[in-house]
């Protein structure tokens, strides 16, 4: 295995210009988080905290990245980045409250050590799937380059997290689209305990930006005036000249990825080797060879922080553990917002298809929100697959309608990161199979970051969905459910072009995260009048679409128009619930509904196993089952992949069975 210490040059610092009182400034904010790791080492040797991820080693690359950018430049650390929270000046109890699970922490202990963000701080921290960060960053860059704020953003990945897809995805997004952000390897030779030569290949991780068309340098990341000085050049030039950069910090940590592993299979000579790179040894000897230290002002400095570290630790025990609070826990899934229904202002109406109607609301959306974009690809002047956004160019120009690279995972990451600069973006999956290819950034980053510490996902995906047009097992899948069990997420699945409408321009409100399905069989199969203004539906409200007293028909999407032809050929009266939104339901018009009629039949176009019928079947049994005169019916598509030959479409979808369902429930 290769050292790559024997790469970097002999440690030597160059001042280039710096002052006495900044250097003095540097060598604080390095010696402080090495003196708070070694406390919560003894902390964790006590049994008074339950894990560490120990940074000792790494601390010039985390406090000269920070100590080099303004104090508004958002920063996306990872677990060995204690620095960029000390240089920050983040309270260190806490911080210690945080990794303890108070109550006090920065996510009323939900979540971990580094798994928070505090934006007042100019922080965003990592999920534990380490690349999606370096996209959320591009967002964030992205929205600096929009509004011309003369900023950059930076984003710290391992060399491991280098072999993601979200890296590749974030290198490929930013520089196309030239946005200033730092993407920074921390390369210290092992992702837990595998060494870099059975993760990559090139001599140096840099060569990578290379072939993105991207700046990219290799330093040594143990020298803080080097770090510094090249991320504070760096920045100043992005902030002029707006583009990405890929920086790798050569470095070693000197303990195990945590302390629980252990450090058995790094080779000995490696720790002699790095020993004498020690960033806060080496710059300290070197503070006293300039004559600004000298063994009593080391002596105090340490004295002074020492007792710092040791005053906050004990405030942050003090603090009492969380008291679980039901109503606390539910109401903080979703940031807060109050759903209006805002009817049209003039009875105007103009006869639209589905996907006219899409449009419209899509379009009346970007004229109210100055600050909604819109991202996809080929949505700008060829107007999308389906031509959503045909002709939105000429009118809100490229920088508000953007084609992608396909790159799902990225564009749902930036986003994530344009939210946090109070941007709304609407994301247009070309076909909702797609989406596979951002599930994570879906799942883990926009439905959990509010939840986790109170940050807001204001985005709404579009997702063109559904079978009945002989597309075949990627381009037909109905895959509502997968979101529909993740909570944070709003879906929402409208049957008809008013409702498409009102409730698009409801879910381009709402600042949470919507999933916003679109039957594409519905585009240019329904028409009708729907208003002309701009109007909206809550989300989270189902229609009633048609009435009876025979058997309640609870459905959405296609499924309401197979009800109403199934009911109509075969003379039933039948409430028929258009649900509308599957998270969240509305389970007083389902009340309503079963009390009325006594009979249920759930209908939709998903597989049946673990469908949305399940669920609301499941609740129709626990609250209202002395009101069923018959078992609640699910009617839905065979549990097979959507095959493309017309024949056995048909075969696959439910309208058949369900007349079937619907005529023997009648009598049962």
């Amino acid at each position: 295995m290769t050292t790559f210490a024997q790469d970097l040059p002999a440690m030597t610092f160059d001042r280039k210009g710096i002052q006495d009182d900044e250097l003095l400034r540097l060598y604080r904010h390095l010696i402080l988080p090495r003196l708070v790791e070694e406390k919560m080492l003894i902390l964790l040797r006590q049994g008074r905290i339950s894990k560490w991820f120990s940074g000792i080693g790494q601390e010039a690359i985390a406090v000269g990245t920070t100590a080099a950018l303004l104090q508004d430049e958002i920063m996306f650390t990872m677990h060995r980045n204690l620095g960029v929270f000390t240089t920050r000046e983040v309270p260190l109890d806490k911080l210690i409250a945080q990794w303890q699970g108070k109550k006090t922490g920065f996510s009323k202990g939900r979540e971990r050590s580094f798994h928070f963000g505090a934006l007042e701080y100019g922080i965003v921290g990592m999920i534990s799937h380490l690349g999606p960060q370096l996209s959320l960053a591009s967002g964030v860059a992205l929205a600096h380059k929009l509004k011309s704020e003369g900023r950059i953003s930076l984003a710290f990945t391992g060399e491991g997290g280098t072999s993601q897809g979200e890296f590749h995805e974030a290198l490929n997004v930013a520089s196309v689209w030239q946005l200033p952000v730092i993407f920074l390897i921390e390369n210290n030779g092992y992702g837990l305990s595998t060494p870099i030569n059975e993760q990559f290949r090139c001599t140096h991780l840099a060569s990578r930006g290379i072939g993105y068309g991207m700046e990219a340098h290799t330093i040594d990341g143990n020298n803080i005036l080097e770090v510094y000085q090249t991320v504070k050049d760096l920045a100043d030039s992005m902030r002029e000249n707006p583009r990405p950069v890929l920086l790798e910090c050569m470095t070693f940590r000197m303990r195990g990825h945590e302390e629980a592993s252990g450090t058995k299979y790094v080779p000995q000579e490696l720790f002699t080797l790095w020993e004498k790179k020690d960033p806060v040894a080496t710059y300290e000897s070197w503070l006293v060879e300039q004559g600004l230290l000298d063994d009593e002002a080391i002596t105090a400095i340490r004295g002074s922080f020492k007792q710092f570290i040791t005053d906050a630790v004990e405030r942050a025990f003090a603090e009492p553990d969380p008291i679980p609070d039901l109503e606390e826990e539910l109401q903080d899934v979703y940031a807060p917002y109050i759903e209006q229904k805002l009817p049209p202002i003039s009875d105007e109406r103009k006869e639209m298809r589905f996907v006219d109607a899409v449009s419209d609301g899509l379009r009346q959306g970007m004229e109210h929100h100055d600050n909604l974009i819109l991202m996809g690809q080929d949505i700008a002047e060829y107007g999308g697959v389906f031509k959503i956004t045909d002709g939105f160019v000429s009118q809100f120009g490229k920088d508000r309608v953007r084609n992608t690279p396909l790159c799902e995972s990225a564009i749902i990451g930036i986003s994530q990161g344009l939210s946090f600069k109070g941007f709304k973006s609407m994301v247009e999956m070309q076909f909702a199979d797609f989406v596979t290819c951002g599930f994570n950034q879906i799942i883990n980053n926009l439905a959990k970051v509010h939840y986790r510490w109170g940050a807001t996902a204001d985005v709404v995906i579009r997702m063109p969905t559904g079978a009945g047009v002989g597309a075949g097992p990627f381009h037909s899948q109905s895959n509502e459910a997968w979101f529909a069990h993740t909570p944070g997420l709003k879906v929402v699945y409208p049957a008809t072009p008013t409702d498409a409408k009102g409730l698009l321009l409801a879910a381009l409100d709402d600042p949470n995260p919507v999933l916003f399905f679109e039957h594409k069989a519905l585009y240019r199969a329904v028409t009708e009048a729907v208003p002309v203004d701009p109007f909206r539906i809550p989300i989270g409200s189902a229609n009633l679409v048609r009435q009876g007293t025979d058997v309640s028909v609870i459905t959405y999407g296609m499924g309401v128009h197979w009800a109403m032809k199934a009911v109509d050929e075969l003379h039933i009266e039948a409430d028929i619930l258009d649900l509308r939104s599957l998270l969240p339901l509305d389970y007083e018009a389902i009340a309503a509904t079963v009390k009325k009629t006594s009979r249920v039949i759930i209908l939709h176009e998903d597989t049946l196993f673990l469908g949305i019928g399940g669920e609301i079947s499941a609740w129709i049994n626990e609250h209202l089952f002395e009101h069923l005169d018959a078992p609640v019916m699910r009617s839905a598509s065979l549990d097979t992949p959507i095959p493309f030959a017309i024949p056995l479409e048909q075969q696959f979808l439910p309208p058949q069975r369900f007349r079937q369902q619907l005529q023997n429930l009648l009598v049962y």
